[in-house]
């Protein structure tokens, strides 16, 4: 960039000229990444579902939660694509993301963000159950990186960063599924980061504790939580919550996984790739090494 172009950058923000792409972003880690990076001058292109599954026990995002999130970017003074697509589905996937350079201009940033939660026993857990949520939290993070890597690397510059668990590096019961998929988030990201690291472009994961979206605060998990309770409330599954972190918190904001976020698409992370960073209120410290 020359002296003139940086210096009309100046109070832009540091992603100024960037398009980041965030999938599962109608809310949640989702919106609250696309505000920050379109704050920090990101442009910003979101994919959601925007429909439930039968296997998932909790409401998914709707059209109106992906409205809203491309109202709050564009009230940020950025511009903001949009659509509703199944991240199992790659081309759907290979469509939108080519898309997006169409309109946009490019593709730097990718956010692997969609994900759902399953609860199952080992032993009655059906294919259905099974495969959607591997299907979307690990086929659908291959699929957004397939369709963006090839920009990424004919551009020379790219972050990658796939939202795993910490349940990807750890386990708990009754979630065989979901953690089955988010410790394969992390293997695929790895395997990536050895690929693209002569193209400028870095891979790497967060893997994120409890944090305070839908996919905890329901009543199927606070019944799996306090199973002693008939109808057990935010207040009574703090403290089993808390119990699955170090630090005595029962949930993290998504705004402290997007610091991670923004940090790993900054230049300061230029030479980080194929790592995880945990953001799960110390979680991480019964981890081995």
């Amino acid at each position: 960039m020359s002296q003139d172009a940086a210096a009309s950058q100046v109070g832009a923000g540091q992603f100024a000229g960037r398009v980041a792409v965030i999938t599962g972003g109608a809310r949640g880690q989702g919106r609250s990444h696309a505000l920050e990076l379109a704050r920090q001058g990101a442009d910003i292109a979101l994919v959601d579902r925007c429909a439930d599954l039968d296997t998932v026990t909790y409401p998914l995002a709707t059209s109106d939660d992906l409205a809203e999130t491309v109202r709050l970017v564009e009230a940020e003074g950025r511009r903001c694509v949009a659509v509703e697509a199944d991240v199992r589905d790659l081309d759907a996937m290979v469509a939108f993301v080519d898309g997006v350079v169409a309109e946009l201009g490019s593709v730097d940033i990718l956010i692997a963000n969609a994900g759902i939660s399953t609860l199952g026993s080992i032993v009655d857990m059906d294919a259905t159950q099974w495969s959607e949520t591997v299907d979307v939290n690990l086929t659908g993070v291959f699929n957004a990186m397939r369709a963006a890597a090839a920009h990424m690397r004919r551009n020379r510059w790219g972050r990658i960063i796939a939202i795993s668990s910490m349940m990807g590096r750890s386990a708990n019961p009754l979630i065989p599924a979901y953690c089955a998929s988010k410790w394969g988030v992390i293997g695929l990201t790895k395997s990536v980061a050895h690929e693209m690291a002569y193209f400028g472009v870095t891979a790497n994961v967060i893997a994120p504790g409890n944090i305070s979206t839908d996919m905890i605060h329901n009543d199927m998990l606070y019944g799996l939580m306090r199973p002693d309770l008939e109808s057990p409330t935010k207040e009574d599954v703090a403290g089993p919550m808390t119990s699955l972190h170090v630090q005595p918190v029962p949930w993290l904001e998504p705004e402290e996984v997007t610091a991670a976020v923004v940090f790993l698409c900054s230049e300061g992370a230029r030479h980080i790739t194929g790592s995880v960073i945990d953001v799960d209120a110390g979680a991480s410290a019964r981890f081995t090494a």
